[in-house]
């Protein structure tokens, strides 16, 4: 049985690894889908500017236009960006969307903590919340 952080680090080792300025390079350029996984609570200190809240728990149902839980945005083909607080759900998510056909997906690797820590820009509410 694998632990938690093995199935991470094999996320991770499958997925593109973003730094917070190649992620704020991506946003900067436009037409990108940046997907905050943390919990509603999770965004009290903000988040990465544009993002769409889609909690962990509920990331493949909004990612699959067959549910009735898609949100707009979400499409296969679209560049992909999700993080968390500190990057590990967001590599078990990145490797998830994989696994549903999608195709330019990357995690922002030390999710919000990391961005936050190195000065970037910082969202009151994500989309739709």
């Amino acid at each position: 049985m694998a632990s938690v952080m093995e199935m991470v680090a094999a996320a991770k080792a499958g997925i593109e690894n973003l730094t917070p300025a190649e992620v704020a390079g991506e946003i900067g350029r436009g037409d990108v889908l940046v997907v905050d996984l943390r919990e509603p609570g999770e965004t009290a200190a903000g988040v990465l500017p544009g993002a769409v809240l889609a909690p962990r728990g509920m990331l493949e149902f909004h990612a699959d236009p067959a549910t009735p839980y898609h949100l707009d945005g979400f499409d296969p083909g679209r560049r992909v960006i999700v993080y968390c607080a500190s990057g590990s759900r967001s590599a078990l998510g990145a490797k998830s969307l994989q696994d549903l056909g999608y195709h330019d997906v990357a995690h922002l690797e030390g999710g919000f903590k990391a961005w936050s820590e190195q000065g970037h820009p910082v969202g009151v509410r994500p989309v739709g919340d």
